[in-house]
């Protein structure tokens, strides 16, 4: 015959393995894109790839995806869109629309042919994701020489002693003369408006920023935050990783 007490025993250790369960099954989640990525190619090999050559997929894969994926715990519709705008902006992706390629789905069978209106947009699109990212190339060596020419002109410059001021002992009426001299007008400084920090409530997937890479900041939006790694992507369609200390309101 059960006591009470074993009864209350009994209640208690079924939930604390009913909360292991539900904390295993949260921790569990696929943490980042790359993983998405790098799951999506396990269960569907014929289909998408995270080296090599990639291969056009089918127009509407994202709701089959959904479908196949409804029950699975390790990963969410939303972690699927931002893995499919990733994998389909990337330069390997947009090099393999080509005019009479086949596009694939999900078992790898091929579908309906690419055309020259999407083949001309992919390399529309490619070519000014490579001309955007050889533009942040150099913004950020030019920012790099400008931080490191101060050091070193600061370490090549010779210690001096500094010099008697001979002309010290002027005339007084030169210094009367001097006095009277107006001073020259100071042009005001313009100086540009202070970016402000985005706050932790305002960064979130979808929500709009301002990048700064190199000298001036450009407008993005969010699409996946990691502690302090945030994923980005330009209004040019090219995709960037960041610093959330890079990011502020837009």
């Amino acid at each position: 015959m059960t006591t009470s007490t074993e009864a209350i025993n009994t209640a208690e250790t079924t939930a604390s393995e009913q909360e292991t369960t539900a904390n295993q099954s949260e921790t569990s989640k696929l943490a980042n894109v790359k993983e998405v990525l790098a799951y999506l190619e396990q269960q569907f090999p014929l289909c998408f790839s995270v080296k090599g050559e990639a291969k056009p997929l089918k127009i509407g894969i994202f709701q089959d995806l959904a479908t196949r994926l409804e029950q699975d715990s390790l990963v969410s519709k939303t972690q699927l869109r931002q893995a499919l705008r990733v994998y389909t902006s990337s330069w390997r992706y947009l090099e393999a629309i080509q005019p009479g390629i086949a596009r694939v789905d999900l078992e790898g069978e091929a579908g309906e042919q690419i055309d020259q209106q999407q083949a001309d947009h992919a390399l529309s699109t490619l070519t000014e994701s490579k001309n955007k990212a050889a533009e942040l190339r150099k913004a950020r060596i030019a920012e790099q020489k400008a931080k490191a020419k101060p050091a070193a002109d600061k370490a090549d410059k010779p210690a001096y002693k500094k010099k008697p001021n001979k002309t010290a002992n002027i005339s007084s009426n030169s210094t009367k003369l001097s006095s009277k001299a107006e001073p020259k007008p100071v042009s005001p400084t313009v100086t540009a408006p202070a970016l402000q920090a985005i706050a932790n409530e305002q960064l979130k997937v979808g929500a709009g920023v301002l990048v700064k890479l190199g000298q001036s900041p450009m407008t993005a939006t969010v699409l996946e935050v990691h502690k302090d790694d945030v994923t980005v992507q330009l209004t040019s369609g090219m995709v960037v990783k960041t610093r959330r200390d890079s990011l502020y309101q837009s």
